[in-house]
């Protein structure tokens, strides 16, 4: 049986391993998450009988295959040279990662929902496209706040985030599919 002691040292020792990983958490991965759903908005073209659930489905799958390509990159690519891999390892670099496949639920989801808004399904694109195009720039000033930039730095993401997605949106009105 632990004592009171160890059990508020073990608590103690979890917290401050959880604050240790958001101090260090990189926010990149949603940025560059957030870029690629909107290019899988924009690249997705015609879709077939069922496009609402085509493209939720793209974007999850497309944001899942990047995901794990950035994890086996992280494990095999730099870790393996420096250590032997294992479970501890493994599933830091997967939640390190995360990101990339957790800026794609929130245009999935705009998709999912865009029936109870009564958009038909370019409407429903646009809005992935927006709701992607937004994430881009909230996951790049949460990376800045997290490493402490300035405001003119965090406005400075922002700015270059926003153009980005921008970007984007003019390939969406240039190319017709």
């Amino acid at each position: 049986m632990r004592s009171p002691a160890s059990v508020r040292a073990g608590r103690a020792a979890h917290r401050a391993r959880r604050a240790e990983r958001r101090a260090h958490a990189d926010f990149t991965g949603g940025v560059y998450g957030s870029l690629l759903a909107a290019s899988v908005v924009v690249g997705a073209g015609s879709l077939g009988r069922f496009p609402r659930a085509e493209l939720v489905l793209l974007l999850l799958l497309t944001g899942t295959v990047f995901w794990l390509a950035h994890v086996h990159a992280k494990l095999f690519g730099e870790r393996l040279a420096r250590r032997a891999l294992d479970r501890r390892t493994v599933l830091l670099v997967c939640r390190e990662e995360w990101p990339i496949l957790r800026a794609a639920l929130p245009p999935a989801l705009a998709v999912a929902i865009s029936p109870l808004l009564g958009l038909g399904v370019q409407g429903a694109v646009w809005l992935a496209l927006g709701v992607a195009v937004v994430g881009q720039v909230g996951w790049s000033v949460r990376a800045a706040l997290r490493v402490g930039a300035s405001w003119r730095l965090v406005v400075l993401s922002a700015s270059v985030n926003l153009v980005l997605g921008l970007l984007i949106v003019g390939v969406k009105l240039f190319v017709k599919h």
